[in-house]
């Protein structure tokens, strides 16, 4: 179910993911068939999409007209915010939207603690799943005190937890408390959004020269190594071919140290608590 090469991690509902894929967040949905299919013909074959962003229909359309069979694929998207209490809906919509039978994972987009309803929403989830229209359900952006409601009032562990993870914001809490309770993690702006200098950062300079790689290839590899499921995005077709050729190399214990060392609680996204 993945291209050559892209390891696949275990789910808690015994599916598998690949780890690594292509985000189309802020990807314009005038573009974006054209941008999926150059990225299925790199090689990826994990799409990442939501609602909000608009482009679920061209999304669909590249995976239409690839000729890649369904099963190879491996597709998410996501429930929007003001669509919590209305999530079979929503989640017809977006099938329809991609035309597909089903997703391989649906997440909760944000929790919106001040609302409360993300225990419905995933109550709903839940249902889909049995369904079998979504074949795994997470969650994305959810804090542990999300996450311990979650589990305790229904009992049902989301395969992944979606977050902003980059070298200077690692969200430890979180991490910890989703492996423990065997939650994959996904990282949303893999490489900081180019909201600071990451890619300049001494410690990543110097792997990418002993490497011969690049500095964005470092922090994706550092990701992997780290055991995170990881979709840098990009516009432009060679930037997406050497996004994916980071598995002929491995950063030493010591360089994924020094990286795992730039952890500064450097959020440069939304906060969970304050997205409503």
């Amino acid at each position: 179910m993945t291209s050559p090469n892209v390891p696949t991690l275990q789910l808690n509902n015994g599916t598998t993911i690949p780890q690594l894929g292509f985000g189309v967040f802020k990807v314009d949905p005038e573009e974006t068939t054209r941008i999926v299919t150059d990225a299925l013909e790199v090689g990826y074959r994990h799409i990442d999409t939501a609602a909000i962003y608009g482009n679920e229909v061209g999304v669909g359309q590249a995976l239409a007209a690839s000729g890649i069979p369904r099963e190879e694929l491996y597709v998410t998207t996501k429930l929007w915010n003001d669509r919590q209490t209305d999530a079979p809906a929503a989640f017809d919509e977006s099938l329809d939207k991609l035309g597909l039978d089903y997703v391989d994972l649906y997440l909760i987009h944000w929790p919106l603690p001040q609302r409360e309803t993300y225990v419905q929403a995933w109550k709903a989830l839940e249902k889909i799943a049995e369904s079998g229209r979504a074949k795994s359900i997470g969650v994305s952006n959810f804090l542990v005190p999300q996450l311990e409601k979650v589990l305790a009032e229904t009992g049902v562990v989301p395969v992944v937890n979606q977050i902003e993870l980059h070298p200077a914001h690692q969200q430890p809490a979180v991490t910890a408390y989703s492996r423990e309770h065997g939650i994959q993690i996904e990282s949303w702006g893999p490489l900081g959004q180019g909201k600071y200098p990451l890619l300049e950062l001494p410690v990543i300079t110097a792997a990418a020269e002993a490497h011969g790689k690049t500095p964005a290839q470092v922090v994706i590899r550092w990701h992997l190594q780290s055991g995170f499921i990881v979709f840098p995005k990009s516009n432009r077709r060679e930037r997406m071919a050497e996004n994916l050729d980071v598995f002929d190399f491995e950063l030493t214990d010591a360089e994924v140290a020094s990286i795992t060392a730039l952890e500064s609680a450097g959020r440069v996204g939304a906060d969970p608590n304050e997205v409503n």
